[in-house]
């Protein structure tokens, strides 16, 4: 391979758009970044703007590709990973979506799902994609749209409408409509699509009200996604690795064989422990997805997924208005001791796994005349640290082994935060060299389709650990934080409307 050929990630999250330039090495060679607004139109409802989401990934995509040009180098391949389950639905001549993006988050269809439920079709949902019925997942989203957009449901069924995930969409527009595609990992979240035949499901398509014609092709995470269309970039480029950002995630730790497990702490967090080729099947609450098709050769993963991480702390800046940047929560964090008795339950958009009670709301606890900035500071950091502990539990239950737990996402540049984490679990924590492990996945992906790398072999010997963290806290004490975190959980569940 050329030493001046590089690999162009598009890593489109819940809150910006971002592309970055990866060396074959793995190395970051720049990172372009725009972030967008979040739409609250009602309680319980995120809504992002397509338009908005297409415009900065392609503000950015552009900033990367000058950046490349500049430094003389040729992109050759590029490879998306995106925000899971958020739907979009668009007109198939003119592109233009039809209704804003409903995010993962949104909770609207929550009254649609438990119908669903007390007719009986969890078991036979879960079965089939390991997936729950909850407004998380993309089925109850699409037909929430067709059912409330004027004419939706019927264009939908005469063809004229497309349903897509946020890479379907990115890939259509890139290719300006030659392209209405996904990959196995997307598909995988949507409640429609059946993880063990690995084909869209007739009787959930008929279940969710979801008119066949809508949905994209399915295609391997390694694969010929298309190629940008010339006007966009001064040439084609073509499209070659496509994952879900958590999958991308455990794709770019290199988490290839059974056993090995990534956490993610970015909007929220997200667990995935690589199951081999079997799909376990969960008895607490987590979920069953596909890890990853590269080259033919298909993994599963058991996924545990936490709605709010650093939206919290985004919460903290933006809602409360009490710090300033996330920076300062570490600094606040360290000005407490451990007993400081505040514990943050941030429900803000229901609880994930593996309590999943979409209604819930959240809460927080010991409050007193003497509670400071700094105590909702470090209750909120601690809160991710005790989720991810649920998680872990969760997946020791099913009969995972976890002998260290890889880190990534914008919050573990947090020192203070990784040994809390590394604290809580009682389990060793590594944190990666390059952060960016994400996007790093999808250069991967884009990288061995591209034949830049022959093998996940060639990826793994190129995989460089930036620090290990080792717990030191004394398990008295860490039963004792456990307990108030239990305790809390209990009374925010007990809360819950009915």
């Amino acid at each position: 391979m050329n030493r001046d050929t590089c690999i162009l990630a598009i890593d489109q999250s819940t809150t910006s758009s971002r592309a970055i330039l990866f060396s074959p090495n793995g190395d970051i060679l720049t990172i372009e970044q725009q972030e967008f607004k979040q739409y609250y139109p009602h309680s319980g409802w995120v809504e992002h703007d397509p338009e908005e989401i297409w415009q900065s990934t392609l503000n950015v995509t552009r900033a990367a590709i000058n950046t490349a040009h500049n430094m003389q180098l040729n992109v050759a391949t590029i490879g998306i990973t995106n925000q899971r389950e958020t739907t979009l639905v668009w007109d198939r001549e003119t592109g233009k979506p039809i209704y804003n993006a409903i995010v993962w988050q949104d909770r609207r269809t929550s009254s649609q799902c438990l119908a669903l439920k007390k007719q009986g079709h969890a078991n036979r949902v879960n079965r089939k994609t390991g997936l729950l019925l909850d407004p998380y997942f993309s089925a109850t989203k699409v037909s929430w749209i067709l059912d409330n957009v004027a004419g939706a449901r019927q264009r939908a069924e005469k063809g004229e409408l497309l349903f897509g995930t946020i890479d379907t969409f990115l890939i259509w527009r890139l290719t300006q409509g030659k392209s209405h595609v996904t990959d196995i990992t997307n598909a995988s979240r949507t409640n429609l699509y059946n993880i063990h035949s690995q084909q869209w499901d007739t009787e959930l398509l008929k279940l969710f009200n979801v008119p066949d014609p809508m949905l994209p092709k399915v295609l391997a995470c390694t694969d010929e996604f298309g190629e940008t269309d010339a006007s966009l970039f001064g040439k084609p480029i073509p499209i070659q690795g496509v994952a879900g950002d958590q999958q991308a995630a455990s794709i770019g730790q290199c988490c290839f064989e059974a056993g090995e497990i990534k956490s993610t702490y970015g909007t929220g967090c997200f667990m995935l422990v690589n199951t081999g080729d079997k799909a376990l099947q969960s008895q607490n609450n987590l979920l069953t997805t596909v890890a990853f098709n590269i080259k033919g050769h298909i993994n599963y993963a058991l996924e545990g997924s936490i709605f709010i991480a650093g939206a919290a702390v985004q919460w903290l800046r933006d809602g409360l208005g009490i710090i300033n940047n996330a920076k300062e929560t570490s600094q606040l964090a360290e000005s407490l001791d451990y007993q400081h008795g505040v514990y943050l339950v941030p429900a803000f958009t229901g609880m994930g796994a593996p309590y999943w009670s979409p209604e819930t709301k959240g809460a927080i606890f010991g409050l007193t005349r003497a509670t400071q900035t700094a105590h909702f500071a470090r209750a909120t950091l601690e809160a991710v640290c005790f989720q991810t502990h649920d998680l872990l539990t969760a997946m020791k239950k099913d009969g995972v082994t976890v002998k260290s737990l890889n880190v990534d996402g914008g919050m573990i540049a947090n020192d203070w935060l990784c040994q809390y984490l590394t604290d809580i679990l009682n389990t060793q924590v590594n944190r990666p060299q390059v952060k960016e492990t994400t996007a790093l996945g999808a250069a991967y992906l884009a990288g061995l389709q591209h034949g830049i790398y022959e093998s996940t072999q060639d990826l793994v010997a190129k995989r460089q650990i930036e620090r290990r963290f080792s717990p030191t806290m004394q398990s008295e004490l860490r039963q004792t934080l456990l307990n108030g975190w239990e305790s809390a959980i209990k009374a925010t569940l007990s809360h819950t409307p009915e």
